[in-house]
């Protein structure tokens, strides 16, 4: 009898600690700042079943909130909740360094004109090392003077292959060189994920935050 007695105590314990290792993980929905113009933001109970998943990916991943592009892509929310998984790799886990990333998505941002894109991500820029000079250049389309030599090789390949769809032999070595094929191929991932971005904000006329003014012509 105590046996059985204990073994439903610890089946009892085990149920319990489930309980609150989900407790922990539910978010809080009640106010999830989602921000938009053409597309309306959406609260939790609008929300459908693969929205409320999308939604609640979001919040439990690292970027712990769901400002940008994520009030858009809730109406696909099968695709979105792809799109925010590669989304997360490409800005917390490529194969090249906050620096390099930055700048790529800066210079997409720029492609853009993508004003809400680019003031989140010059500060980050700055933040990662960038130094003002060249983020201004890039908001001014003129080649930065003085860049370090990974950050030359990342624009020269960014720039390259927005403006002219291509990269020459000379530019692509000189980027496999300094971030090898998987920082290559990172940084298309990163760019290629940034200008989806860039157009959901562009069509959605996404606001800036209260008080920026648009920095870009």
């Amino acid at each position: 009898m105590r046996i059985k007695v204990s073994a439903v105590c610890a089946v009892v314990v085990a149920i319990l600690l489930a309980s609150l290792f989900i407790g922990a993980q539910t978010p809080n929905t009640a106010n999830l700042g989602l921000v938009g113009d053409r597309f309306k933001p959406l609260t939790w109970d609008e929300m459908t079943p693969e929205q409320k998943t999308m939604t609640t990916n979001l919040l439990n991943g690292p970027r712990r909130g769901l400002g940008g592009p994520f009030n858009v892509l809730l109406r696909s929310p099968e695709m979105g909740d792809l799109a925010q998984k590669l989304g997360e790799y490409s800005r917390f886990r490529p194969a090249v360094s906050a620096k390099v990333r930055e700048l790529a998505i800066i210079v997409t941002a720029r492609h853009w004109t993508a004003q809400y894109e680019w003031n989140a991500h010059r500060n980050a820029a700055a933040q990662a090392g960038v130094k003002e000079d060249i983020i201004k250049a890039i908001a001014e389309r003129k080649r930065p003077i003085g860049m370090e030599p990974d950050e030359e090789a990342a624009y020269n390949f960014a720039n390259e292959l927005l403006e002219t769809k291509h990269v020459s032999d000379a530019t692509f070595k000189a980027a496999v060189d300094r971030f090898g094929e998987k920082g290559v191929v990172d940084i298309i991932g990163v760019m290629g994920y940034y200008q989806m971005v860039s157009m959901l904000l562009n069509v959605d006329r996404y606001p800036l935050p209260n008080g920026v003014q648009p920095e870009l012509k």
